[in-house]
């Protein structure tokens, strides 16, 4: 009888303890998979403003404060833009003083926290950068996806796909860019965004359902004029641009794939998530597996739809080894496994989702090579 109570203690501890493990599971999987559009990454370090003048902004010094480019500077209740790190100008040592472009919404004080992040715009591209457009919703699997339409002469349209922690605000980066070379665009919001349909579950699937919607943004374009798409994607925006163009239906219309910071390792960037928010080492194991089961996750299937003879549109991939959340790594194979088909720019300096603001001249430079041969 001993024997039997304790064996039924034992498995009781054991089970304790295996559903106390899933538990943990569950909630550190909740920092990938409950990403909210428009919130900084926990990736992205908070920053303290120590002073503002005339074009400048003297922030804590950090490495993130230090990066070459430019950047939006988003707080509670404020937005601007910097620029390029000021050498010359006097600071204390434990601060940085950055170009201050603009503030575009609110106002920076002293003692403000504020996180950089890849927006230099907000509002919509008639606000932000002049630009008329249609606000026009896309049907989709979940109900209509909002986008905005920006018309141009050609009838090659770009669809520009945001992702992880940002909105349709983060592709106005290169909006002005493409309407000048005189592309259409659609710019679209997804499951999740706002104004747009929630997933069932109420989760981020970092692209693996998201796709679909993608689709649908391909269907709208061919209905409406366009001859052939470019979808051109970031973060997971660009993971579902992928798998759009090498499963959509109208895969044929896809004439080329620009991908920045492309999601390619899911579990990867599930633990550089998890371990940004200060999940303990051992649960990230039980993070990904919990993600796994919650999501339909399984092995590395983007990188299954990058092989042959799946890939078949000219692809520009803009990636660097500063990405902590997504790896490029993959993006370096998928370049060396089909360099008939991909192009691989490196850009340093930069973080996830952030290769234009890293070097904006260069960035649309190959950007411009890349598509001229698709006009």
């Amino acid at each position: 009888m001993r024997g039997v109570k304790a064996a039924v203690a034992a498995a009781g501890l054991v089970f304790a303890a295996g559903a106390a493990s899933v538990a943990a599971g569950r909630l550190a999987s909740d920092a990938a998979l409950k990403v909210s559009p428009g919130r900084p990454l926990p990736t992205e370090p908070r920053l303290t403003v120590h002073s503002t003048a005339a074009g400048r902004i003297t922030l804590t010094r950090a490495f993130a404060a230090q990066r070459p480019g430019i950047y939006g500077l988003t707080g509670e209740a404020a937005h601007a833009v910097v620029g390029n790190v000021l050498d010359g100008a006097p600071h204390a040592p434990d601060t940085v003083v950055r170009r201050l472009e603009r503030v575009t919404h609110g106002t920076l004080e002293p003692g403000d926290k504020v996180w950089l992040t890849p927006n230099t715009h907000i509002g919509d591209p008639r606000t932000a950068l002049g630009l008329d457009h249609t606000d026009v919703d896309i049907p989709g699997e979940l109900g209509a996806l909002p986008a905005w339409f920006v018309p141009a002469a050609r009838d090659t349209w770009v669809i520009t796909v945001h992702g992880l922690g940002t909105t349709r605000e983060h592709p106005m980066n290169v909006m002005a860019f493409l309407h000048r070379h005189r592309f259409p665009v659609l710019d679209l919001a997804y499951r999740g965004d706002l104004g747009a349909p929630r997933p069932p579950d109420g989760l981020n699937h970092l692209g693996e359902t998201e796709w679909r919607d993608v689709d649908a943004a391909i269907r709208y374009a061919v209905q409406h004029g366009a001859a052939k798409v470019v979808l051109h994607g970031w973060s997971t925006g660009a993971t579902m641009a992928l798998r759009a163009a090498t499963h959509s239906v109208l895969r044929d219309r896809v004439a080329g794939l620009v991908l920045d910071s492309p999601v390619l390792d899911w579990s990867a960037t599930l633990r550089a998530l998890a371990a940004a928010r200060r999940t303990p080492g051992a649960l990230l194991s039980l993070a990904v597996r919990a993600a796994q089961g919650r999501t339909g996750l399984h092995g590395d299937r983007a990188d299954e739809a990058a092989a042959p003879p799946r890939l078949a549109a000219p692809t520009l991939i803009f990636h660097g080894p500063d990405d902590t959340l997504a790896p490029w790594g993959p993006s370096r194979r998928l370049a060396a496994d089909r360099p008939d088909r991909v192009t691989l720019r490196t850009v340093r300096h930069a973080p996830h989702g952030a290769m234009w603001n890293a070097d904006p001249a260069g960035y649309e430079e190959a950007l411009r090579r890349f598509l001229t041969p698709l006009m």
